[in-house]
């Protein structure tokens, strides 16, 4: 379900750390980077990535609330990690909701900010320390085409967990964590997409439409 139109991004967030940056089409999120990696940038002409049918184990679409499986190494590559990952649902604000997000209001115009709820669960490999970096994989498409990472979002809107607070993360356990990004105004399809090592060319992808 596609909630819109409230707003719950972090307003005491100083307006100055927050940016809308993209690069060339084509970048990929580097797994095994700093924490701030995570806020890398996203681009927003990637091509329409091809639909296959859903596989749990190895890519495909998936409807919101269906598991997939994959695996991502933790640690700086040191330790792999199996993943169930869950996209939840999306939240899409207004324009105005978006202005108020970047330090100047022209690099929002036309566009929105949509969050996604992600839902990783541990399922073997060992205890993930602290900063897991799975949660950078994760993208958001609007209508077939990548939105622009929100540099500075908050990550702390109603039930998002910040990475950063993550430690210990034992097998068993699941962690909800957001992401956003910006996307077109009047965008009728929001994908999520996450694809775990080696399936870059097939990731999940949880489509929904935008009620808003």
């Amino acid at each position: 379900m596609l909630h819109t139109k409230t707003v719950w991004l972090r307003a005491v967030a100083p307006v100055a750390v927050l940016a809308l940056a993209l690069t060339a089409c084509g970048d990929k999120k580097g797994s095994a980077g700093a924490q701030d990696d995570k806020k890398s940038n996203a681009a927003a002409d990637a091509p329409k990535t091809e639909k296959k049918p859903a596989d749990p184990a190895g890519g495909g679409e998936l409807k919101a609330g269906q598991r997939g499986t994959g695996k991502f190494k933790e640690e700086n590559g040191k330790q792999e990690i199996t993943y169930d990952v869950t996209a939840e649902k999306i939240h899409v604000g207004t324009e105005a909701e978006a202005k108020k997000l970047v330090s100047d209001p022209k690099d929002a115009k036309g566009l929105v900010a949509a969050t996604a709820w992600i839902t990783y669960t541990n399922k073997g490999g060992g205890a993930v320390k602290d900063m897991p970096r799975v949660g950078n994989e994760s993208e958001i498409y609007a209508d077939g085409r990548r939105g622009g990472l929100l540099i500075g979002a908050a990550e702390d809107g109603p039930g998002c967990e910040d990475t950063i607070d993550i430690e210990n993360w034992k097998v068993g356990q699941s962690h909800t964590i957001c992401q956003t990004y910006m996307i077109p105004a009047g965008t009728k399809s929001v994908e999520v997409h996450w694809a775990g090592d080696g399936q870059s060319g097939t990731p999940f992808v949880w489509k929904f439409a935008n009620a808003g």
